[in-house]
Parts: structure tokens; C-alpha cells; sequence
């Protein structure tokens, strides 16, 4: 059906997920703790932090929004992007990334369980829609920046069997299962990447920005990854999406000092622009903002009596025509954005 005549019935059945679906609630929360106890281990130190202008638009002028595991939040009065200030230290976040308990925990007890419904759920849509947007690149070389447990790669190597597919990892372990898996793969930061200047045609990003200390010079060190006229596809979480902005500082999205930047629609645009890429597209094709805020809700939060009402006694038809238009309209939390570096330097 059209867009903007709204979705069929079977259309909208499929757009609500699950988070059960992807994520073991009960497993979910043990990491959070975790994270929490991390916090005191890693980040007691003053000196370990530090201020930081928007992230998206390097202003300095912002209103404190709430406090979560002793990280302040701010929303930036220019662009509306909600940041951590003070942050961790770009050499303090590497060593928790590196050595926390927390990170064991998501790579040896969180993510495995699960990987094989986030294969079917997440990664082999999001390489059919690649396949599908970027046909030109089928030969091409592409890049995931952050390429974890390789799914990405192996879903889109299933459509582009002639790609020459490059794992960027700094993980030693995620690293040599990639390579167990075929992949080349570049043992290393993205920010840290040497040599691979103008090699690649396609890179893929996905849930990292929120992670990074300076988002600016990761996005400016894939510009300089890419050919001219390359691509870059990305994904993160929108600040100004439906259930981050209902259940606030109780949403389980927040957890610092792992998810320090929330940009929105109109800051991403922002900040990749200011690195010099073309915005070709930006959208929010969320389907589990309205199962997060049930899932709040189950747990004993407390949120507007009208959603509650929605939340509460509202069908699955409801709740998925809602969730159908929360994507439509740019207001779910999970946003992509698609972008080309130019094909000539101005």
C-alpha cells in the first residue's frame, strides 16, 4: 500500500517486533548491572572525564536533562542532540570497551543466544535493503565499521557473492572470528585506520555512533575510507524518538557510559554534513518503540495515563498502526541515515 494511504493489516502485523525477540529481558538487565558496577571500577576518576561540546553541532550552550549511573545527560539548546557532559576520556573509554566485565559478559552471555534470531530479525533485512538500494556496488568493496560477530557481512554475502567484504574490528576476539568466517578483516579502531584511504565503495555502520567519544572523527575518517562517490549507512538511536522520550531516564537505551550520544533526525543530518558527506536520506525504521514502553510498563513504570490506557488495553492491530506511524513520521528510536562523499572535492 502507498505510504501515506497507511499499511494493510498483514503490512502492519510485521511492523511490530518483539524485543524477546532479539534481546532475553532478564539477560538484558544482569548486563546493565554490570555495566553499573563497571562504572566505579573504570570512571571513579575525575580525571578520567571530561567536557565536551554537541557532539552533532559543537555547541556549548545546553540544559541538564537527567542523571544515569552518575553520567549527566544534556540536551543541546542548538540542535536538541542529548549528550553526556562530562564523558569519559577517549583513553578510559578503550580500556572499559577493552577490559570491562561488562563487555565480557555481552560477548560471551548476551549476544550469542540471540545471534541467530538478530541474524533473521535485524542483519538480513538491513543487507537485503543494501542489496536492494546499492546494486552498483554487488562487485564492489565493502566495509562494516564495528563488524562484531560478522552477520552483516555473511547476510549481504549471500546477495553479493562477488563483493570483496572487509570486517573493520578492533576486538582481537571478534576479529579472529571473522576471520574464521572468510572475511579480510582490519584489526582496528576506525579512527586508528591507516593505508585504506579511498579503497572502499560501501560502508556500513550500525548502533556504534551512540558509543563514541567524537562521533565527528569517526564519520570524517569513513569519508576518507570511501571513493569519491561512495556510500555510507548508518544507523543509531534517535533522542527524540517515542519511548526515549516517554519513559526519559528510565529507558534501558540510556545506560552510560556505553550509550553517551542521542541524536535526532535533523542533528545527524547536521553533523554528517559538517564532515562533508551529502545526506541522501534520513529515517526511523523502529519497530519495538511501542514493545519497549510495554515492557516498561510490565516492570513497574509509570508514564501518561493516556498511554498507559494505549499500552494497557490497546489491540495488537492498535499498537502496531501506531508503531507503523511513529516510522512513517521520523519518531521511532532506531534511525538510519545514508549518505555519498561527494564525487569531486569542492
Amino acid at each position: 500500500s502507498d505510504p501515506e494511504e497507511g499499511l494493510t493489516v498483514a503490512e502492519e502485523a510485521k511492523v511490530l517486533m518483539r524485543e524477546e525477540e532479539i534481546r532475553n529481558r532478564a539477560i538484558f538487565t544482569r548486563y546493565l548491572e554490570l555495566v553499573q558496577v563497571d562504572v566505579t571500577t573504570y570512571f571513579a576518576d575525575a580525571t578520567q572525564r571530561e567536557p565536551v561540546p554537541c557532539p552533532a553541532c559543537q555547541g556549548r550552550e545546553g540544559e541538564p536533562a537527567f542523571a544515569k549511573t552518575g553520567f549527566q545527560y544534556v540536551r543541546c539548546h542548538g540542535c536538541r542532540t542529548l549528550f553526556v557532559t562530562p564523558r569519559p576520556t577517549q583513553a578510559a573509554l578503550r580500556a572499559y570497551y577493552r577490559d570491562a566485565p561488562s563487555t565480557r559478559y555481552w560477548v560471551e552471555e548476551f549476544f550469542p543466544p540471540v545471534a541467530e534470531a538478530r541474524r533473521l530479525k535485524v542483519f538480513r533485512p538491513r543487507a537485503a535493503e543494501a542489496a536492494a538500494r546499492f546494486p552498483e556496488y554487488a562487485r564492489g568493496r565493502i566495509g562494516d565499521l564495528g563488524a562484531g560477530f560478522g552477520l552483516f557481512l555473511e547476510e549481504l554475502g549471500a546477495f553479493w557473492p562477488d563483493a570483496a567484504l572487509v570486517a573493520i574490528e578492533p576486538s582481537p576476539e571478534m576479529a579472529r572470528l571473522c576471520r574464521s568466517k572468510g572475511f579480510e578483516v582490519l584489526e582496528s579502531l576506525v579512527e586508528d585506520l591507516r593505508g585504506q584511504e579511498g579503497r572502499f565503495d560501501l560502508l556500513v555502520s550500525f548502533e556504534l555512533l551512540e558509543h563514541l567519544h567524537t562521533p565527528d572523527v569517526f564519520l570524517a575518517q569513513a569519508r576518507r575510507l570511501l571513493r569519491p562517490g561512495g556510500r555510507l549507512m548508518v544507523t543509531t538511536l534517535n533522542g527524540e524518538g517515542f519511548d526515549l522520550q516517554l519513559l526519559g531516564g528510565r529507558a534501558k537505551s540510556f545506560f552510560p557510559p556505553n550509550h553517551i550520544n542521542f541524536l535526532n533526525p535533523r542533528s545527524l543530518a547536521h553533523l554528517v554534513d559538517r564532515v562533508g558527506f551529502v545526506v541522501e536520506e534520513v529515517c526511523t525504521p523502529g519497530r519495538l518503540d511501542v514493545d519497549l514502553v510495554e515492557g516498561a510498563v510490565q516492570e513497574g513504570a509509570a508514564i501518561d495515563p493516556f498511554w498507559m490506557t494505549v499500552i494497557r488495553d490497546g489491540t495488537d492491530a492498535c499498537k502496531a498502526e501506531f508503531q507503523a506511524w511513529l516510522t512513517r513520521h521520523g519518531l521511532s528510536s532506531h534511525m538510519r541515515l545514508i549518505a555519498r562523499k561527494p564525487p569531486r572535492e569542492p
